[in-house]
Protein backbone atom coordinates (compact mmCIF):
# COMPACT_ATOMS: atom_id res chain seq x y z
CA UNK A 1 0.00 0.00 0.00
CA UNK A 2 1.56 3.75 -0.78
CA UNK A 3 1.48 5.78 1.69
CA UNK A 4 1.19 9.61 1.09
CA UNK A 5 4.29 11.26 2.35
CA UNK A 6 3.88 14.12 4.70
CA UNK A 7 5.80 17.55 5.17
CA UNK A 8 6.08 16.05 8.52
CA UNK A 9 7.98 13.09 6.50
CA UNK A 10 10.33 14.99 4.23
CA UNK A 11 11.04 17.43 7.20
CA UNK A 12 12.93 13.88 8.81
CA UNK A 13 14.06 13.19 5.65
CA UNK A 14 16.42 16.37 5.74
CA UNK A 15 16.98 15.73 9.27
CA UNK A 16 18.34 12.14 8.67
CA UNK A 17 20.71 13.89 5.71
CA UNK A 18 22.18 16.43 7.99
CA UNK A 19 22.81 13.41 10.62
CA UNK A 20 24.41 11.01 7.51
CA UNK A 21 26.53 14.26 6.66
CA UNK A 22 28.03 14.59 10.18
CA UNK A 23 26.30 17.71 11.66
CA UNK A 24 23.95 17.83 14.39
CA UNK A 25 20.32 18.79 13.38
CA UNK A 26 19.54 20.08 17.17
CA UNK A 27 22.14 22.29 17.00
CA UNK A 28 21.50 26.28 17.14
CA UNK A 29 22.10 26.48 13.76
CA UNK A 30 20.35 23.98 11.94
CA UNK A 31 17.35 23.88 14.29
CA UNK A 32 15.07 25.75 11.54
CA UNK A 33 16.92 24.12 8.37
CA UNK A 34 14.95 21.46 7.50
CA UNK A 35 11.63 23.49 7.30
CA UNK A 36 13.46 25.73 5.36
CA UNK A 37 14.75 23.14 2.91
CA UNK A 38 10.79 21.91 2.36
CA UNK A 39 9.49 25.40 2.11
CA UNK A 40 12.71 25.32 -0.08
CA UNK A 41 11.16 22.88 -2.20
CA UNK A 42 7.62 23.32 -2.17
CA UNK A 43 8.60 26.81 -4.28
CA UNK A 44 11.34 25.02 -6.12
CA UNK A 45 8.68 21.71 -7.14
CA UNK A 46 6.47 24.02 -7.56
CA UNK A 47 5.77 23.27 -11.38
CA UNK A 48 4.07 19.99 -10.31
CA UNK A 49 1.11 21.92 -9.17
CA UNK A 50 0.45 24.22 -12.18
CA UNK A 51 -1.42 22.47 -15.48
CA UNK A 52 0.54 24.50 -18.83
CA UNK A 53 -2.65 24.20 -20.48
CA UNK A 54 -4.42 26.77 -17.83
CA UNK A 55 -1.93 29.59 -18.70
CA UNK A 56 -2.32 29.25 -22.63
CA UNK A 57 -6.31 29.01 -22.51
CA UNK A 58 -6.25 33.52 -22.79
CA UNK A 59 -5.59 34.61 -26.28
CA UNK A 60 -5.87 38.16 -27.72
CA UNK A 61 -8.73 38.24 -29.59
CA UNK A 62 -8.57 41.86 -30.84
CA UNK A 63 -4.92 40.61 -33.03
CA UNK A 64 -6.48 36.98 -33.74
CA UNK A 65 -5.07 38.18 -37.62
CA UNK A 66 -1.48 38.69 -36.68
CA UNK A 67 0.44 36.79 -38.76
CA UNK A 68 4.34 37.32 -37.95
CA UNK A 69 6.74 35.56 -35.61
CA UNK A 70 6.52 36.37 -31.75
CA UNK A 71 9.82 36.22 -29.81
CA UNK A 72 10.69 36.70 -26.41
CA UNK A 73 14.10 36.26 -25.28
CA UNK A 74 16.21 35.70 -22.18
CA UNK A 75 13.60 33.97 -20.03
CA UNK A 76 15.53 33.39 -17.49
CA UNK A 77 14.88 29.91 -15.78
CA UNK A 78 16.47 27.86 -12.26
CA UNK A 79 15.53 24.40 -12.43
CA UNK A 80 17.52 21.09 -11.06
CA UNK A 81 18.49 18.43 -12.94
CA UNK A 82 16.87 14.93 -11.97
CA UNK A 83 20.34 13.13 -11.84
CA UNK A 84 21.68 15.47 -8.93
CA UNK A 85 19.08 17.76 -7.67
CA UNK A 86 21.89 20.14 -8.84
CA UNK A 87 20.57 23.93 -10.09
CA UNK A 88 20.10 24.53 -13.33
CA UNK A 89 20.48 27.89 -14.95
CA UNK A 90 19.85 29.63 -17.91
CA UNK A 91 17.55 31.61 -20.68
CA UNK A 92 15.02 30.47 -22.96
CA UNK A 93 14.71 32.33 -26.13
CA UNK A 94 10.81 31.30 -27.44
CA UNK A 95 9.43 32.20 -31.47
CA UNK A 96 6.10 31.39 -32.43
CA UNK A 97 4.30 31.38 -35.58
CA UNK A 98 0.46 32.62 -34.41
CA UNK A 99 -2.74 30.75 -35.96
CA UNK A 100 -5.50 32.80 -34.72
CA UNK A 101 -4.21 32.99 -30.92
CA UNK A 102 -1.75 35.24 -29.61
CA UNK A 103 -0.85 35.48 -25.95
CA UNK A 104 0.62 38.04 -23.06
CA UNK A 105 4.27 37.55 -23.08
CA UNK A 106 4.04 36.75 -19.54
CA UNK A 107 2.02 33.56 -20.21
CA UNK A 108 5.32 32.51 -21.90
CA UNK A 109 7.28 33.04 -19.19
CA UNK A 110 4.91 31.83 -16.98
CA UNK A 111 5.08 28.43 -19.03
CA UNK A 112 8.77 28.33 -18.70
CA UNK A 113 8.41 28.26 -15.20
CA UNK A 114 6.11 25.93 -15.22
CA UNK A 115 8.14 23.47 -16.64
CA UNK A 116 11.31 24.67 -14.83
CA UNK A 117 10.10 24.33 -11.54
CA UNK A 118 10.50 20.53 -11.62
CA UNK A 119 13.03 18.08 -11.71
CA UNK A 120 14.27 18.30 -15.39
CA UNK A 121 16.50 17.07 -18.27
CA UNK A 122 17.17 20.25 -20.30
CA UNK A 123 16.35 18.25 -23.54
CA UNK A 124 13.11 17.21 -22.16
CA UNK A 125 12.00 20.92 -20.80
CA UNK A 126 13.17 22.14 -24.56
CA UNK A 127 10.37 19.91 -26.03
CA UNK A 128 7.80 20.34 -23.13
CA UNK A 129 7.75 23.85 -23.41
CA UNK A 130 7.87 23.77 -27.54
CA UNK A 131 4.80 21.01 -27.81
CA UNK A 132 2.76 23.11 -25.34
CA UNK A 133 2.81 26.17 -27.37
CA UNK A 134 2.28 24.03 -30.69
CA UNK A 135 -0.49 21.92 -29.49
CA UNK A 136 -2.40 24.52 -27.19
CA UNK A 137 -2.46 27.37 -29.29
CA UNK A 138 -2.49 25.45 -32.31
CA UNK A 139 0.60 27.64 -33.32
CA UNK A 140 1.50 27.26 -37.52
CA UNK A 141 4.98 26.82 -36.25
CA UNK A 142 6.80 26.84 -32.91
CA UNK A 143 10.99 27.23 -31.95
CA UNK A 144 12.23 27.68 -28.57
CA UNK A 145 16.31 27.18 -27.84
CA UNK A 146 17.66 26.89 -24.29
CA UNK A 147 20.98 27.80 -22.78
CA UNK A 148 21.73 26.86 -19.84
CA UNK A 149 25.04 25.80 -16.97
CA UNK A 150 24.20 22.89 -15.54
CA UNK A 151 26.07 23.09 -11.76
CA UNK A 152 26.00 18.80 -11.66
CA UNK A 153 28.99 20.23 -14.23
CA UNK A 154 30.44 23.06 -12.90
CA UNK A 155 30.31 22.62 -8.99
CA UNK A 156 30.88 18.85 -8.78
CA UNK A 157 32.47 16.10 -10.90
CA UNK A 158 34.58 17.18 -13.67
CA UNK A 159 34.05 21.06 -12.33
CA UNK A 160 34.08 22.39 -16.32
CA UNK A 161 32.74 25.85 -14.55
CA UNK A 162 32.42 27.77 -18.63
CA UNK A 163 30.56 25.42 -20.01
CA UNK A 164 26.91 25.92 -21.38
CA UNK A 165 24.39 23.27 -22.55
CA UNK A 166 22.59 24.26 -25.68
CA UNK A 167 19.23 22.68 -26.85
CA UNK A 168 16.07 23.62 -29.36
CA UNK A 169 12.95 22.33 -30.50
CA UNK A 170 11.33 23.21 -33.78
CA UNK A 171 8.14 22.38 -34.72
CA UNK A 172 5.23 22.94 -37.76
CA UNK A 173 6.62 26.17 -40.19
CA UNK A 174 9.49 26.95 -38.04
CA UNK A 175 11.05 23.36 -38.12
CA UNK A 176 12.75 24.15 -41.04
CA UNK A 177 14.48 27.33 -39.75
CA UNK A 178 18.49 26.99 -39.53
CA UNK A 179 19.92 28.74 -36.73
Amino acid sequence: MNKKVTKNDALEAIKTILKWIGEDPTREGLMETPMRVVESYEEYFSGYKQDPKEILNVSFSEIADYKEVVVLKDIRFESFCEHHMAPIIGVVHIAYLPNKKVVGISKLARLVEVFSKRLQIQERMTAQIAHAIFNELEAKGVGVIVEAEHHCMTTRGVYNTSSKMRTQSFLGELKTVDI
